[in-house]
């Protein structure tokens, strides 16, 4: 199976109440665990590729271990660029095999959002690649997206319909609460999803596919891992899985999960080499790595996306 859109995809999420997980990937292991999961659960993928992964592992390693995941798995998958910061690197995946791209220029005023947005649009539709825009900016740090919590903002619903039809997006990522990277909330402090911004940008925009970013929920137990290990991520918090679930069952079709691959990964590595410190075989140690980034795949398939048994 070649690589498809995304286009089906959320309109059969959208119908059906639940999300498709679009996980990031830097490396062989990562894509691997993400794949042995999908096809165990027999459920559609995005994988997405940032800015910060195609410098570490260069665009053209990240297509084919694409690639070699739709021969291994024959699902259906989406190749997504993450965060595209500008025209360049969106005409770049685009002509490079992605067959969707996210144009974030969220940064920029509406206007000047309206405009880049709309560039990237047309260049992707006449190549049959699929684009995600965003209004409303997220807090915390991911690769090159730094965002302080003096300057996110949340997503102003009278926009929507505007920025939709004047750029022609298929997608678009919205800000209700979530925020990038592990330490999403101060101690102490609750979680809260403005699910008020994302029931009035439904009735905005009906039938149209909405996208949540930053929406790792930091998992205790890989939490508990690298701390026992060595860490120091006693105040990570992320978004409880029971608003992401209920997030899931509405407009929202995409949700993104960086931080707790990366947690997974991490905590695999620590927990063999402090168990092991005499192994210095990579794969010996990737091993428990890849196998927490399949068990946790499985777990958001399953209890959090609920899309499983939908490829």
């Amino acid at each position: 199976m070649p690589l498809v859109t995304s286009t089906e995809m959320f309109k059969k999420a959208y119908e059906g109440g639940y999300a498709i997980g679009a996980f990031n990937v830097n490396n062989m292991e990562i894509v691997q665990g993400i794949t042995e999961a999908a096809k165990e659960e027999n459920a559609p993928l995005i994988l997405q590729v940032s800015a910060g992964a195609r410098k570490y592992a260069k665009h053209t390693y990240l297509v084919h271990l694409v690639q070699a995941a739709l021969e291994d798995t024959d699902l259906p998958i989406v190749l997504h660029l993450d965060h595209g910061a500008d025209f360049d690197i969106c005409k770049s995946c685009i002509d490079g095999g992605f067959t969707s791209v996210m144009i974030d220029g969220s940064h920029h005023s509406f206007k000047d959002n309206i405009e880049l947005t709309k560039r990237v649009v047309d260049y992707a539709h006449n190549k049959g690649v699929v684009v995600e825009g965003e209004l409303g900016q997220l807090a915390g740090i991911e690769d090159d997206v730094n965002v302080s919590a003096a300057n996110a903002s949340y997503t102003q619903p009278d926009q929507v319909e505007e920025f939709v039809k004047s750029t022609g997006v298929d997608s678009l990522a919205i800000a209700i609460g979530t925020s990038h990277g592990a330490f999403k909330f101060k101690p102490g402090q609750k979680p809260l999803l403005r699910f008020d911004i994302l029931k009035e940008v439904e009735k905005r925009l009906p039938n149209f596919p909405i996208v949540l970013h930053g929406a790792s929920s930091v998992i205790p137990k890989y939490v508990e891992i690298i701390n026992k290990n060595g860490g120091n991520l006693a105040d990570a918090i992320g978004i409880p899985e029971d608003m992401l679930r209920e997030a899931a069952k509405s407009a929202v079709c995409k949700i993104n999960i960086d931080s707790d691959l990366r947690l997974a990964l991490t905590a695999g590595i620590r927990e063999h080499l402090n168990a092991h410190p005499e192994h210095f075989d990579p794969r010996q140690y990737l091993t428990p790595a890849r196998a927490n980034i399949k068990e946790l795949v499985k777990h958001k398939l399953v209890h959090v996306l609920g899309c499983n048994g939908k490829a």
